[in-house]
């Protein structure tokens, strides 16, 4: 086996807490001085050459090596010292969020786009509930980023896990989130009292918008009804949360997210820890996210289409692209103005996959053009095979001033 990275400083409590998490049993020991585990299988007796032994007592003039040679131990199973040991040794502290994902591949595998889905959820889902720990809203858009972007910075992503495909998130429950730009590495990161958020605070955020989330689905397949999303908003409920569990949701038989609190800090026992989303969950998501995208002050009309137009202005803007509409009882061509940048990638995926999209916004009429103004992604839909449609042509046209991606080949305006 190739070299191993072992941790310089372990606590071994710790380590004891991370090999009973895995499964490993403890067969025996002396109280303040060691403590003997048996792997899962291991059998009763507490002896063998897999049985693995544990020093506690630092004043011991072996203690250090002892250690380490119970780390180098654990470190030949590749796969448990790789995805379970070492990552939450070696941050010391971590509240795990684990993103899964049903994958009929073999174990630990997942079809590609599937993988980028399920990654782009995860990131979703935690810079949703960053976002709402700031101030609850329906639609964030760019609101509250920064600092999301703040606590996602704090944010280790582990390796997948054996069995469904699973991608796990480490944030240090003991850490601080700066409340305004600028304080990094400063006093701001590590003092709560001067204009920091708890790092566990925001995680618990990020628990308490999910428990609100499945809790209006639940409502919803009793009652059919979508006011559980509307009344679940001032706990975290949004456009952006049920767009991350839509991607979740989509795409397979079923998902879910665990979350396991560090041991090192209290844990927020009135949170649910565990989330379940099935495919019944993807129309009243997607309904979801139609409605709480909506301005309630102004005519919203939501459309499926393809994807026919990209341009982007200037570098950091929205964007805007152009759809073709693939069901009746909306204009057959229309502009989006994005509200957000990162849509506009959705939009890029779209094309280059010939998917449908769907797209929510405010329609206004322009001379010969119809646009949708500060629209919103709600998701990617099947092949516009389904729904009778040409694949596009790999072009568009673009106005004075934006920067050309594509070249348009049906000769037609947007």
């Amino acid at each position: 086996m190739g070299n191993v990275t072992i941790p310089a400083h372990v606590d071994p409590d710790r380590l004891g807490t991370l090999l009973t998490e895995a499964g490993w049993q403890q067969v025996g020991g002396r109280r303040g001085l060691y403590k003997r585990f048996l792997p899962p299988g291991g059998g009763g007796s507490g002896l063998g050459k897999s049985s693995l032994v544990i020093p506690l007592d630092h004043s011991a003039p072996e203690f250090s090596e002892l250690l380490h040679a119970a780390l180098l131990q654990l470190s030949q199973d590749r796969d448990l010292w790789t995805r379970s040991i070492y990552p939450r040794l070696a941050v010391e502290a971590s509240d795990e969020f684990r993103f899964r994902k049903e994958s009929a591949v073999p174990s630990g595998l997942i079809e590609w786009r599937n993988g980028e889905v399920l990654i782009e959820s995860a990131r979703k889902t935690l810079v949703a509930g960053a976002k709402s720990y700031i101030s609850p809203g329906r639609h964030f858009v760019n609101r509250n980023g920064r600092f999301a972007g703040r606590y996602l910075d704090q944010v280790l992503m582990g390796q997948t896990a054996p069995g469904s495909y699973i991608v796990t998130a480490y944030a240090p429950p003991n850490g601080y989130v700066s409340l305004r730009s600028g304080g990094e590495g400063s006093a701001l990161d590590v003092i709560p009292d001067v204009g920091a958020a708890p790092v566990r605070a925001v995680s618990q955020a990020v628990a308490r918008a999910l428990e609100a989330t499945v809790e209006a689905l639940e409502h919803y397949h009793s009652s059919s009804s979508l006011s559980g999303f509307e009344d679940g908003v001032s706990r975290g409920v949004s456009y952006e949360m049920t767009n991350a569990v839509l991607g979740m949701a989509s795409h397979g038989d079923a998902a879910d997210i665990l979350i396991e609190w560090d041991s090192s800090a209290p844990s927020p026992n009135s949170l649910s820890s565990y989330f379940e989303f099935t495919r019944d969950d993807v129309e009243p998501l997607s309904r979801a996210a139609v409605q709480l995208a909506e301005d309630q002050g102004t005519q919203v009309v939501t459309m499926v289409g393809r994807v026919h137009l990209l341009t982007k202005k200037n570098v950091g803007s929205p964007g805007v692209f152009g759809i073709e509409s693939l069901l009746p009882g909306s204009p057959r061509k229309v502009r989006v103005r994005l509200r957000d940048e990162e849509d506009y990638h959705e939009a890029i995926r779209a094309h280059e996959e010939e998917l449908a999209i769907q797209v929510s916004g405010t329609l206004e009429k322009e001379g010969n053009l119809s646009w949708l103004y500060n629209a919103t992604v709600i998701q990617s839909m099947g092949s516009i095979a389904d729904y009778g449609a040409r694949p596009a042509s790999t072009g568009i046209e673009v106005s004075d001033g934006q920067m050309d991606l594509f070249e348009r080949g049906d000769g037609s305006s947007a």
